[in-house]
């Protein structure tokens, strides 16, 4: 494992993807240069953070609403199958963790790090999202419990499983992702529970955290990790993509294609495997898969190709510290409401969107606090 690390020195790993995926081969440099930031990944993280942070801009309050109901809609998760807007954010957390997976150890490989450096590092980073996660939770919720659906700690389990099968070769990777979605669906077709495979209350991984003394609301179960693991995948095989001196134009292309294949199989698989986010169903990962795909290939355009850097910049500012504003908006949102509420008196005057607009004024405050610690450059990584 350890030779197959150090070849992150070198293009060779990604040079086997591309042939896999239908670009040119072409000779690697003695030694490729230090891959800087992506802006667009900053830019398409911080998208992502300032709706989550936002709660969904109060919308979830119009659900009803004759006008906005449309909308409101979107920014809250669909009972049990199907798919909404809502459904795709911690999609697009796990994907951008893959994605920037490539960057992060390449650039430590380069700097000197040894495979057992780098492992370290991955181990000790999955044992701390897992410590934040309770952290956060137990302040949420004001009492002490121990949870592993939240989405930190889903990541540290497929940071580490993806860790790991980046060091097989790519044709093996793709194996490897097939084998865990197919691993996922089969632990719920041979222990089907009252309603079938995919019952709410008590499918197998519903039975294995109750188990474990687990006990968790809205039918979200601890082995999504299984399945979720190949959503980071994709962005472990989108990174190794990119880190790439390639033109636009192939990876544009490689991107669109591997979004229409994502929809299509997802689509497909949906007729036998119901997609439910919930429990992650292998139907649900193809098809979130292809918008997280389009998401992020939506900002390396705006981004990379067109060069609007100053347009997302407001995105950058929240996408460079991601933990940080997640961490407030679990601990400090309702304080924060509350605060601007003595300002704003929750915007009662302006009518049926008062919620969208007290919403985004908190948001904003987050915002800010944000964008103090980017003057001063300070990031809060683990």
């Amino acid at each position: 494992m350890a030779t197959t690390l150090e070849q992150l020195r070198t293009p060779s790993r990604i040079d086997e993807l591309e042939a896999m995926i239908g670009g040119p081969p072409r000779k690697p440099p003695e030694k490729p240069p230090l891959p800087g930031r992506l802006t667009s990944l900053d830019a398409y993280r911080g998208f992502i953070m300032l709706i989550l942070a936002a709660n969904g801009f109060g919308f979830s309050a119009l659900a009803k609403h004759p006008r906005y109901g449309v909308i409101a809609r979107q920014f809250d998760h669909v009972p049990w199958t199907g798919m909404v807007f809502w459904d795709l954010i911690q999609p697009a957390f796990m994907f951008m963790v893959g994605v920037a997976m490539p960057y992060a150890f390449h650039r430590r490989m380069e700097q000197g790090a040894k495979f057992r450096d780098v492992f370290r590092h991955v181990a000790w980073r999955s044992l701390m999202l897992v410590v934040l996660s309770q952290i956060l939770m137990c302040v949420s919720a004001n009492r002490l419990h121990f949870q592993l659906i939240n989405v930190l700690s889903q990541i540290a389990f497929t940071y580490v499983l993806s860790f790991v099968i980046m060091q097989m070769r790519f044709r093996w990777q793709v194996v490897a992702a097939a084998g865990l979605l197919a691993l996922h669906w089969a632990l719920f077709a041979l222990f089907p529970g009252s309603e079938g495979a995919f019952s709410k209350a008590d499918n197998v991984g519903a039975i294995l955290d109750r188990a474990l003394g687990l006990k968790y609301s809205g039918y979200y179960v601890t082995i999504n990790f299984i399945s979720s693991t190949v959503t980071t995948l994709f962005g472990v095989w989108t990174g190794m993509l990119l880190i790439r001196n390639d033109a636009h134009a192939h990876r544009v292309k490689v991107l669109a294609g591997s979004a229409a294949v994502c929809f299509l199989g997802g689509a497909g698989l949906a007729l036998v495997n119901p997609m439910v986010k919930r429990i992650w169903t292998a139907s649900f990962t193809l098809f979130s898969g292809g918008w997280v795909l389009l998401m992020l290939l939506a900002f390396y355009w705006l981004v990379e190709i067109r060069g609007h850097r100053k347009l997302v910049f407001p995105l950058v500012v929240v996408g460079m510290n991601s933990i940080f504003i997640y961490s407030i908006s679990i601990v400090l949102r309702r304080w924060l409401d509350n605060a601007v509420a003595v300002f704003t008196f929750r915007y009662r005057f302006i009518g049926d969107l008062a919620p969208v607009a007290q919403a985004t004024t908190v948001v904003l405050v987050m915002w800010y606090l944000c964008y103090w610690l980017y003057q001063r450059r300070i990031f809060f990584k683990l």
